[in-house]
């Protein structure tokens, strides 16, 4: 490729870094703000406040934003207050498990325009317990979206949780999860939590400095994932990518497993290298 490489994004969610070291001891966030610096990440992500607007400015970070929507405070707020922060993407969970897909539509329409108007990079996360917690209903609000604008969503497809609700084998990650690469390859965000048919999220390392079984079986999908994007319009020529690995106190973390925040890190190596792989060969 030429010098207008597209570039990779690492970003660190904050919620990683929950409880670390340990929920009796955890770290003040200038020093979580010190940690994420020193392991290369590009920046954080987060919902926007004054300690945080504070620490960006402080270590040069790039911001991600993050919202649900709807909640008690206006929907241009919402917006506005990661704009402030300079945020550069904005994650939004929509609605809940209940939330009628016409009603889901609705939202979107409203969160979308908002969005536009403010010039906010916003993107609607695929995630349980929302109204995007199946491919379903994620597809139908999309479809809904562009039959009403003529434009394709800005989605933010965390795959984990689709994989979780279809049950899928490593062999059909790739052929059931990126079915709609249109949706992919529209934004510039994605949370890379790496996962299974049967968990949510896996453990990367295995303790005695090797790669768990499940992590290297996830890896293909991820060079799929970064091909589908590649071969797409690529938005801003940068892709957002955030290694999410849940705490215990999540859920999502198992007690026995190497802390996430450590995997965090040997995530973000793995998939630097599958990027670099995926540039050569393009």
């Amino acid at each position: 490729m030429s010098a207008s490489h597209p570039r990779l994004i690492f970003i660190a969610n904050l919620w990683t870094l929950v409880e670390h070291p340990s929920a009796g001891a955890e770290w003040p966030l200038e020093q979580k703000f010190q940690t994420i610096k020193d392991a290369g990440f590009h920046g954080v992500n987060w919902r926007a406040g004054a300690q945080i607007n504070q620490l960006l400015k402080k270590f040069g970070f790039r911001f991600s934003g993050m919202f649900d929507f709807p909640c008690d405070t206006r929907l241009e707020r919402l917006i506005s207050e990661q704009m402030e922060a300079d945020a550069e993407t904005i994650n939004v969970q929509l609605g809940d498990h209940d939330t009628p897909t016409e009603e889901a539509i609705r939202l979107t329409l409203q969160l979308m325009e908002e969005s536009d108007r403010q010039n906010a990079n916003v993107h609607l996360e695929t995630h349980r317990n929302t109204a995007t917690e199946t491919p379903e209903k994620a597809w139908a609000i999309a479809d809904g979206y562009r039959k009403a604008t003529g434009k394709v969503l800005r989605m933010n497809l965390d795959f984990s949780h689709l994989a979780v609700v279809k049950h899928l084998a490593p062999n059909e990650f790739s052929p059931r999860l990126l079915e709609r690469p249109e949706l992919l390859q529209n934004g510039n965000l994605i949370h890379c939590r790496p996962f299974n048919g049967h968990h949510c999220q896996v453990p990367v390392t295995d303790g005695r400095g090797g790669l768990t079984r499940e992590f290297r079986d996830y890896l293909p999908f991820v060079e799929d994932t970064f091909r589908c994007w590649l071969a797409g319009p690529r938005p801003h020529n940068e892709l957002w990518v955030v290694p999410e690995l849940g705490p215990v106190v999540s859920g999502y973390g198992v007690s026995t497993w190497p802390p996430p925040w450590e995997d965090a890190i040997v995530a973000k190596q793995e998939l630097e290298k599958v990027w670099n792989k995926v540039l050569r060969n393009a």
